[in-house]
């Protein structure tokens, strides 16, 4: 019986080594061109930025550490020349998790301080990942880069997403990648558990749209590229269900009942609701930012 529950178990092993291979081959990496310079690279994970400048490649977040071959692959497609900054728009594995391979003598990785903070108590529980999973330079507020004709900026916004969120916008391309701070054509994922807030995630939208024309590329954390309009649009919705939310905390309603009650925000749940944050969550996440 033994045996038996050993083979088994080895079989067991064996399937899932398999799926999990699947599932890395069967990742395949795409590339959106913005402009003359800016691409936007979509995997498995947050949206990847990249710049290529005048005699350096600039870098925005680098999805998981198994996927790192194929990005290194796709950006080689662009262009032959080195990555001189990487930034991380802020601390979650999709965006961070290739940090590890990219980090080399070539590449400073750029960060909020928070970003930092939060990969060093990972780091403090793995020890095995090693220093090369931490930004080496960091800002409180924000950070400009110039190449050539072109000046990168990157800047905080507070209690978004996360405690640690950046925006970098690319001014001469007119390319603005807003991290988690925007999921395109989907219910936002605020991490509230790391200092993210419904009121943060919203201000951190009206930053964007009064930076911006009509003309921007934005790349979304996750999903297509956007427009300032479809921008505007998803704060609009932001905000009514906001407003919504509001209105049943002051009736009294449970987190239970909101929950459940559809009606908050059935406007949206057609187009923006099928993503990993259904309608109940979204209903949750506003429910439990708003009362604080």
């Amino acid at each position: 019986m033994k045996k038996l529950d050993l083979r088994s178990f080895l079989i067991f092993l064996l399937l899932f080594s398999l799926k999990v291979t699947a599932q890395k081959d069967d990742v395949v990496i795409t590339v959106d061109t913005l402009s003359n310079n800016v691409y936007m690279l979509t995997g498995q994970g947050g949206n990847i930025g990249i710049y290529v400048g005048k005699e350096n490649v600039y870098m925005i977040d680098d999805q998981f550490e198994r996927l790192s071959p194929k990005i290194k692959t796709a950006i080689a497609s662009l262009t032959s020349k080195p990555i001189a900054f990487l930034f991380n728009t802020h601390m979650h594995g999709d965006h961070t998790g290739g940090n590890i391979n990219f980090n080399s003598k070539e590449t400073i990785l750029i960060a909020h301080d928070n970003v930092r903070n939060s990969l060093s108590a990972k780091l403090a529980e793995k020890p095995e990942l090693g220093a090369a999973i931490l930004p080496e330079i960091t800002f409180s507020d924000d950070v400009t880069l110039y190449d050539g004709e072109e000046t990168i900026m990157a800047f905080h916004v507070h209690n978004a997403h996360t405690d640690g969120d950046a925006m970098i916008y690319f001014m001469k391309n007119n390319v603005l990648h807003m991290g988690d701070t925007y999921f395109s054509g989907r219910y936002p994922y605020i991490d509230l558990k790391n200092g993210g807030s419904v009121e943060g995630y919203i201000k951190a939208h009206r930053k964007a749209l009064l930076l911006i024309n009509e003309d921007t590329k934005i790349i979304p954390g996750h999903g297509r590229p956007s427009s300032k309009q479809e921008l505007a649009s998803y704060t609009e919705m932001l905000e009514m269900i906001k407003a919504n939310i509001l209105e049943a905390i002051k009736d009294g309603k449970t987190l239970e009942e909101v929950q459940q009650a559809q009606e908050l925000t059935s406007s949206y749940d057609a187009t923006h609701g099928s993503g990993f944050i259904n309608p109940e969550k979204i209903r949750a996440t506003f429910y439990n930012s708003l009362k604080q």
